[in-house]
């Protein structure tokens, strides 16, 4: 996602209409709908700050925890003999197979 902000580790998009001349976007990577716009760049910025921040008392006051964008655990299902394999490379390392899956993933997304 090219046109993007953070804020609280939350990731809001940018877009802009021409059409209505102001900015807007959305919190991502969460199923609440929680949205923000505003007119000029840094006012964006303050915009979806509060919109952050709002959900997070909203979230409070409901009594319900706020959906953050990823844990940063995930399961993936493979064939036994690769999972096998994977492990045996992992040891061979001197390492986890978290470790060790981390590590290939990590190489992977940067090299790319």
């Amino acid at each position: 996602m090219a046109n993007k902000i953070e804020y609280k580790g939350y990731i809001g998009s940018i877009e802009y209409s021409s059409e209505d001349k102001l900015f807007f976007g959305k919190i991502e990577l969460i199923d609440d709908l929680v949205t923000f716009e505003a007119d000029s760049a840094s006012e964006l910025e303050t915009n979806f700050a509060n919109a952050v921040d709002e959900y997070l008392q909203t979230c409070k006051e409901l009594g319900r925890k706020p959906q953050k964008t990823y844990k940063g655990v995930f399961n993936v299902r493979i064939d036994p003999k690769l999972h096998q394999k994977i492990h045996q490379e992992a040891l061979k390392a001197g390492m986890s197979l978290n470790a060790f899956v981390q590590n290939m993933l990590k190489s992977k997304v940067t090299a790319g």
